[in-house]
């Protein structure tokens, strides 16, 4: 099947067609004459909307507060870090035999990836990953809401009113 969204447009009547004799092609190659395709539609996340996330970030970042700067000592720290304290984020628990052992896989753990968020609960080690943010990753519904749910982490870590940050990057 073809990587790219194959531009179709509306006719009515429950009829759609391709939008060019080369995405018909492209049809010919990728689907078989007769068999039923599920159709979805595809937003491309808007680059204005990217660029404008990664400003805000950038400039929230600029106005933290010396006594967060270790937690957040670069932007992908605080972006990724953000977006774990949001669930944005793949976890997994090790059970380990004592709290002194987790202690042990905690710190031998927490090298390996910078931005994670690896915590020692009881006999349990916690390891919490950011999901990916690229665009084959993440979708447009799912970016927009990454998007706020991280600018209002940002807000409150900052204790500026909600939709603060972003505002001052949109001018």
């Amino acid at each position: 099947m073809s990587t790219a969204p194959l531009p179709l447009r509306y006719e009515g009547d429950g009829e759609f067609r391709v939008t060019s004799r080369m995405w018909a092609a492209r049809a010919d190659k990728s689907f078989v004459v007769g068999e039923t395709y599920d159709m979805v539609e595809h937003h491309d996340r808007s680059t204005a909307s990217h660029n404008h996330y990664f400003a805000a970030l950038k400039s929230g970042f600029d106005s933290l507060p010396d006594h967060l700067r270790d937690e957040y000592p670069t932007v992908e720290h605080l972006r990724k870090k953000a977006l774990i304290r949001k669930g944005y984020c793949s976890h997994s628990d090790h059970v380990c035999a004592s709290k002194a052992e987790a202690q042990r896989l905690r710190a031998f753990i927490k090298p390996m990836d910078e931005y994670a968020i690896v915590e020692a609960v009881e006999c349990v080690v916690r390891v919490y990953t950011a999901k990916s943010q690229k665009m084959k990753a993440m979708g447009n519904r799912d970016f927009q809401q990454s998007k706020s749910d991280v600018l209002d982490f940002l807000d409150d870590l900052l204790g500026v009113e909600r939709g603060q940050t972003a505002r001052s990057e949109a001018a």
